[in-house]
């Protein structure tokens, strides 16, 4: 009688734990083009061809991007810059997104990304800002090192912009983290969709 007592605890543990996993794990990028907006429910057409649902998490953040000026990018801004490595091993910027000052330490270091295959992130404050032959030469700071990239010409540029849940429409471009509720299903407290003709780039 004791171990029948004994198996819907372990069971219930066993719940909880699961759940508690679902909630620490690390989030789901997803890129592509809203198909559809239900209710709560977002359905992505992901850049991989296949077709996702996420439940809106209530309160929801929406934002956008607008675009900025490389020149307008000075000393102390807090930016992010996917990256590839040129043949000589030179980081050449794929897309830079400047911060706004309250989200100044987001993400900071250096990191894989999956923008490519083989891109990195640098999220770090902008310590000095030279021309280079290819471009502008970034210098970034960040907690435990420091890179220089380089941001070639066309390389998209761009802040984030307040945006509003009726932004949210079919055949906008979105980008956002997602991760798994308790119920297993992807859930997102934030979304960054395109308007105006500007696609987040991330």
């Amino acid at each position: 009688m004791m171990f029948a007592r004994l198996i819907p605890l372990a069971l219930a543990a066993c719940l909880c734990a699961t759940a508690a996993l679902a909630q620490n794990a690390p989030p789901t990028r997803i890129r592509g083009t809203i198909a559809a907006v239900e209710g709560q429910t977002l359905t992505i057409n992901t850049r991989e061809g296949s077709k996702v649902d996420v439940l809106l998490n209530d309160p929801l953040t929406v934002s956008t991007v607008k675009k900025v000026e490389l020149a307008d990018i000075k000393p102390n801004a807090y930016v992010g810059i996917a990256t590839r490595a040129a043949a000589g091993g030179e980081l050449r910027a794929i897309e830079v997104l400047v911060f706004p000052e309250a989200m100044r330490g987001a993400g900071e270091g250096y990191y894989p990304w999956d923008l490519e295959p083989g891109s990195m992130m640098t999220n770090g404050t902008v310590t000095g800002t030279v021309d280079a032959t290819s471009g502008r030469e970034l210098s970034l700071s960040f907690k435990g090192g420091n890179n220089k990239i380089v941001v070639p010409p066309g390389v998209p540029i761009v802040t984030f912009a307040p945006a509003e849940r009726a932004d949210l429409k079919p055949g906008a471009p979105v980008m956002f983290g997602a991760t798994k509720n308790a119920e297993g299903k992807l859930a997102a407290s934030r979304v960054t969709v395109g308007k105006d003709g500007v696609a987040p780039p991330m």
